[in-house]
């Protein structure tokens, strides 16, 4: 093997110039793998290959697929207490709407993005439901209830999280036609009404 050779394996091996580049694009790629595999399909390797770099940087900057899971997925890139502050702001008549369009758009801007990622992990992965389940139902709905004073609001709560997912599910991983492309203001149409009832009407 030559020199230049030698060193271009070393380089296609090692870190990336500059430890954050190498940090930054291994969590880049394990969101990509984590979103088409969830967490049990996912290798190390197949991370390591997509981000450009040795499998054992895995090991250096995350401790292990776990690490590096926890990093890239379980990490929401959104604030779930200024999402509810937003949800709040507004007639209580219209959340249901507003519940809705702020689902969708959140997602919509990455393709489902970790939405994928947690529901494609959640049977494998204890901490991907949790992750889920606290972001609905604890830090939004429940929240976003709680602060209304709405009765009964840990089932509306769950009941609304029931409706989200089975929305999520459908249009980002399983991506059923015409409502995986459908625009956002025509699912909060049809959706938004059916989010309010659980909300604000009777459920006895």
């Amino acid at each position: 093997m030559t020199k230049g050779a030698t060193q271009g394996a070393a380089r296609r091996r090692g870190r990336r110039p500059g430890g954050t580049d190498t940090r930054a694009a291994l969590i880049d790629a394990a969101r990509a793998v984590f979103i088409e595999q969830g967490y049990d399909g996912a290798t190390v390797r197949a991370i390591a290959a997509k981000a450009g770099v040795d499998a054992a940087m895995v090991n250096h900057w995350f401790g292990s697929k776990e690490g590096l899971f926890a990093e890239a997925v379980l990490k929401l890139p959104f604030s779930p207490h200024e999402l509810a502050e937003r949800l709040l702001d507004g007639d209580v008549d219209n959340l249901g709407q507003r519940i809705v369009r702020t689902f969708l758009t959140t997602w919509d801007t990455t393709g489902g993005g970790v939405f994928t990622a947690l529901m494609r992990s959640i049977t494998s992965h204890e901490l991907a439901a949790h992750v889920l389940r606290d972001f609905l139902i604890k830090h939004v709905a429940g929240q976003v209830l709680k602060s209304v004073g709405i009765d009964h609001h840990e089932f509306r709560a769950t009941l609304v999280a029931s409706q989200l997912v089975g929305m999520g599910m459908v249009r980002y991983v399983a991506q059923f036609e015409p409502l995986a492309s459908t625009d956002v203001e025509t699912m909060v149409a049809a959706v938004a009404p059916t989010i309010q009832r659980y909300l604000t009407g009777p459920i006895s």
